[in-house]
C-alpha cells in the first residue's frame, strides 16, 4: 500500500470487496477473467481519487464506494479492449487476458464490465453522475479511435497528441474527481477545481508513462520497453525528437513510426535522450502535476488533501 492509499484504507478495502461482489456472473468465464484482472493488483488510482475527493470535501455517505467500483470497472474494460487492439501480451508483469484466453473472450468480458458499470450507475439514481460518465466513456472511445488513426503516422502534432492523451487517460481521472464532487453536493467552483485537478493529474501520469516507455525497467514496468514504438505510436518523446533532433535523428524516428518497428530501439533511445526529448516530456509532466496541486488550494488541511498532493508528486517521481 502506497502512502496515499492509507488516507482511504477502510474505504479502499470496501471498494475491493464491492468489485468482487459485482463480478458475479452465471457464466464462469466472465468470473474467471474478472478475478484474474482484479488479482493482478495495480494502484487503482481512479477509484482512489473518488474516495479521497469525496472525503476531502466532507462527504459522509456510502455511495462513493459504488462510484469508485464503477470507475474501476470502466477503466478495466478499457484496458481489456486496449490490449486486444494493441495485441499486447503483458500487463503488470503477467499475461494479458487476450494472451491467456484469446481476443474474443477479452473483448466480451470488457463489454460485460462496461454494462455492469452502467447497471451500478442506474442504482445510484443520480442523473448528473450518469451524464458525466456516459460522456466520459464516449470520450475514451474517441481517444482510442484517434490513437488507432495516429498509429504509423509521423506527422501527428503535439497538439493532436495532447488531445488524445486527455481523451484516453485524463478524461477518466477528471470524471472520477468531478463525480465525487457531484456526489458530495459541492458548489460549482469546488466541483470545477476537483475536475481540473483530475484532468491535470491524468495528463501527468500519461506523460510519465510515455517517457518510461523509453527509460523504464521492463521488470518494474511489467511490460516491454519500446512497446509504443513497435505499435507505431507517435508519443511526445518521438514528436519532440522529430521536431528538434538532427535530420538523421528525425529520419530514424520517422521511419520507425511508419514501419511500426522497434528494431532500432537502442539508437532511438539514444536520439531522444541526446536531444532532450525525455526531459521535455518530464517538464510537461511536472507542469501538469504542479497545476493539479494548485487546484487543491480550496480544500481544508487533512489526510485526504495530503494524499491528493502526494499523488501529484508520485505521478512524476515514480519509476513504474
Amino acid at each position: 500500500m502506497l502512502p496515499f492509499h492509507r488516507a482511504a484504507a477502510d474505504d479502499f478495502a470496501a471498494v475491493n470487496q464491492r468489485i468482487l461482489d459485482q463480478l458475479h456472473s452465471d457464466v464462469p468465464l466472465v468470473e474467471n477473467i474478472g478475478h484474474y484482472l482484479v488479482e493482478a493488483g495495480g494502484k487503482r488510482l481512479r477509484p482512489l481519487l473518488v474516495l479521497l475527493c469525496a472525503r476531502a470535501v466532507g462527504y459522509k455517505g456510502a455511495d462513493h464506494i459504488d462510484l469508485a467500483a464503477i470507475i474501476e470497472f470502466i477503466h478495466t474494460a478499457t484496458l481489456l479492449h486496449d490490449d486486444v487492439v494493441d495485441t499486447s501480451d503483458r500487463r503488470r508483469g503477467r499475461l494479458t487476458a487476450n494472451a491467456k484466453w484469446g481476443n474474443a473472450p477479452a473483448v466480451l468480458v470488457g463489454d460485460f464490465l462496461y454494462s455492469r458499470a452502467f447497471q451500478m450507475m442506474v442504482a445510484l439514481q443520480n442523473m448528473e453522475i450518469m451524464a458525466i460518465l456516459s460522456e466520459t466513456t464516449n470520450t475514451i472511445a474517441e481517444g482510442e479511435v484517434q490513437q488507432l488513426v495516429n498509429a504509423g503516422d509521423p506527422a501527428v502534432s503535439e497538439e493532436n497528441y495532447f488531445t488524445v492523451i486527455h481523451k484516453k487517460t485524463g478524461a477518466l481521472f477528471e470524471a472520477a474527481c468531478e463525480t465525487a464532487a457531484v456526489l458530495a453536493g459541492c458548489p460549482p467552483q469546488q466541483r470545477e477545481a476537483l475536475k481540473h485537478y483530475g484532468r491535470a493529474l491524468g495528463l501527468a501520469f500519461q506523460l510519465v508513462d510515455d517517457a518510461l516507455d523509453y527509460r523504464g525497467n521492463p521488470e518494474e514496468l511489467g511490460k516491454n520497453v519500446g512497446d509504443d514504438l513497435a505499435e507505431g505510436k507517435p508519443t511526445l518523446p518521438l514528436i519532440y525528437t522529430m521536431a528538434n533532433g538532427s535530420k538523421a535523428q528525425a529520419a530514424l524516428v520517422r521511419e520507425a513510426i511508419e514501419q511500426r518497428s522497434s528494431a532500432k530501439l537502442a539508437e532511438i533511445v539514444e536520439a531522444i535522450e541526446s536531444c532532450g526529448a525525455l526531459e521535455y516530456t518530464m517538464e510537461r509532466a511536472r507542469a501538469a502535476a504542479d497545476e493539479a496541486k494548485n487546484r487543491l488550494a480550496f480544500l481544508p488541511e487533512g489526510d485526504q488533501k495530503t494524499a491528493l498532493l502526494q499523488l501529484a508528486s508520485f505521478a512524476v517521481e515514480r519509476s513504474t
